[in-house]
């Protein structure tokens, strides 16, 4: 007889047992669960790490306005941006001293000490922020009664400063009485002696403002912005000096050679310095802002460049778009094509093609087009020479370009800077209608060219006797040519830089100058004289 096989009975005590186990592994997943949520993952953990992170030393006066930029960045891109506090000279010589620093940016309340770290090789750009000046705190509940800095020279009126060998505002305050003489001391001499017998130097302005918001003092000095910003602005009041007015400083950024992402670092600063998110920021916190660029992730620059600038010109843009990460749009060509196309566009308005900046071949083009452009500064010059085959003996000299027979190559005056300036010479050599005569013979007799660079090849495939042409462009052809100079004061074009009015990005379109200004060997290399001076700058209005 078969037996029926059913499933095997479970005891109740094994029942109680799989209850157990099913509950303390849902615990388990809970917990887990909650790890997760409260720490993240591992591969969280690591993306976070991987996060890439700023480092920007600021000013203690400016922690307001730095923190929530800093904030609003984090939360718009997802880069963090770490913050160090101190005061701006503390911060410079923190970067003076420590050779293994790897910050990012150093943010200032006056741009002595960005100026200072450009010129000791510890920044590479500046960016110029906000201003403000220096102002006396005193309690909204003070008797004391305060018209001029003498004022606070009262035996009585103990009186805290900001220290001039640590912040910004001190070394305002020190040089402004520093210049006025009263008997035979300084103003400032006699103030900071008050100072040290009767109150306090503090290593930045928050500290001042705290010692008179807790009645510590009668009166502070700090920066007008300061008071604004304090969290105790509703028991202060700013009291303005005339002594104070001409210490209008400027809160300015500079991009650190320490920093390790550059092109990371520059695009934060152009948030903090963008006229619709950072500098909002900085008005609100009670500073003037200046005039700033307009803020876009990646921004343009539309370049037009004189063809006898290129060869120099390009490596400068190439190294200048990777470093800022934006692009710029460059146009080279003759430049009466150029001046000819800027006046077909409409300058009232920006993006439709007229040029951010402009590198004139020469001054005779560009004063066409100056009242459209602010301050110029003079970049390099180039001599105008002749250039004939190698071993060629049929011209010699420029009255040798008028010889019966003598094929000659020159620049269109209506479409380039040398055309004009090569008629130019030859007017004053008293040459030019010679030459124009035997154009008219004869076409071959006399050809002209676009630019310069299309000269050489003519003199190279022999097309042509000689050739009227930029040095530059004759180094270029090798030892195909030779180089005849000319003995005049006349051959010589000078290249002009400078920023359009109607520009939406001036401040990116200074610091591509300021990388122009570093770019003497690519210009000279090429045969050009550089004629940057140091501290040069072109004017933004």
């Amino acid at each position: 007889m078969m037996r029926k096989v059913g499933p095997t009975p479970v005891h109740k005590s094994q029942r109680g047992n799989l209850a157990w186990q099913l509950l303390i592994g849902l615990l388990l997943i809970s917990a887990v669960i909650v790890a997760l949520l409260l720490w993240g993952s591992p591969v969280q953990k690591e993306q976070q790490a991987q996060r890439p992170r700023l480092l920007m030393y600021a000013a203690a006066g400016l922690r307001q306005p730095a923190e929530k930029i800093a904030t609003q960045y984090e939360e718009e891109y997802g880069i963090a941006v770490e913050l160090q506090f101190g005061g701006s000279n503390t911060l410079l010589n923190q970067l003076q001293v420590n050779k293994f620093d790897t910050s990012d940016l150093l943010l200032v309340a006056d741009d002595f000490y960005t100026d200072k770290a450009f010129s000791l090789g510890l920044a590479a750009e500046v960016l110029p922020i906000a201003t403000q000046r220096p102002v006396i705190a005193v309690r909204k509940d003070s008797a004391l009664k305060i018209e001029a800095i003498d004022d606070l020279l009262e035996a009585s009126v103990r009186v805290s400063m900001p220290d001039p060998d640590q912040a910004a505002c001190g070394k305002a305050v020190k040089e402004a009485l520093d210049g006025i003489a009263i008997a035979n001391e300084t103003l400032w001499s006699k103030f900071s002696a008050h100072v040290t017998a009767n109150g306090v130097f503090k290593p930045t302005v928050n500290d001042v403002a705290t010692d008179v918001a807790l009645g510590a003092v009668d009166a502070g000095i700090v920066w007008d912005s300061t008071i604004a910003m304090s969290a105790n602005r509703d028991q202060l009041k700013a009291i303005p000096l005339d002594v104070f007015n001409s210490k209008s400083e400027t809160v300015s950024l500079a991009i650190l050679t320490s920093s390790t992402q550059p092109t990371s670092a520059l695009r934060f600063g152009r948030y903090l310095a963008a006229s619709d998110r950072g500098l909002r920021v900085f008005e609100e916190s009670g500073m003037r802002a200046l005039e700033g660029d307009a803020w876009h992730e990646t921004p343009e620059l539309t370049f037009f460049c004189g063809a006898v600038n290129r060869r120099a010109a390009e490596q400068v843009v190439d190294e200048f778009q990777q470093r800022e990460g934006v692009v710029v749009n460059t146009v080279y060509d003759g430049c009466g094509t150029l001046t000819s196309r800027m006046k077909t566009i409409d300058r009232q308005q920006t993006g439709l093609g007229f040029p951010d900046i402009y590198l004139a071949c020469d001054r005779y083009y560009f004063d066409n087009v100056q009242e459209w452009f602010q301050e110029d500064v003079d970049v390099s010059d180039m001599e105008i020479v002749l250039t004939v085959p190698k071993g060629s003996e049929k011209v010699r000299s420029l009255a040798d370009l008028t010889k019966p027979g003598v094929r000659v190559a020159i620049g269109r005056p209506d479409q380039c800077a040398l055309g004009a300036l090569t008629r130019q010479l030859l007017q004053q050599a008293e040459l030019y209608e010679s030459l124009m005569s035997k154009q008219s013979q004869s076409a071959e007799l006399v050809v002209e060219k676009p630019s310069s660079a299309l000269i050489v090849p003519d003199v190279v495939t022999g097309h042509v006797d000689v050739g009227v042409a930029y040095l530059t462009d004759v180094l270029a052809g090798g030892d195909q040519v030779e180089v005849i100079h000319i003995d005049t004061p006349h051959n010589v074009a000078i290249q002009p830089f400078s920023i359009a009015r109607t520009s939406g990005q001036k401040q990116l379109a200074r610091r591509f100058f300021t990388h122009l200004a570093k770019s003497r060997e690519a210009f000279e290399s090429l045969g050009f004289h550089f004629r940057i001076a140091p501290g040069s700058s072109p004017a933004v209005e």
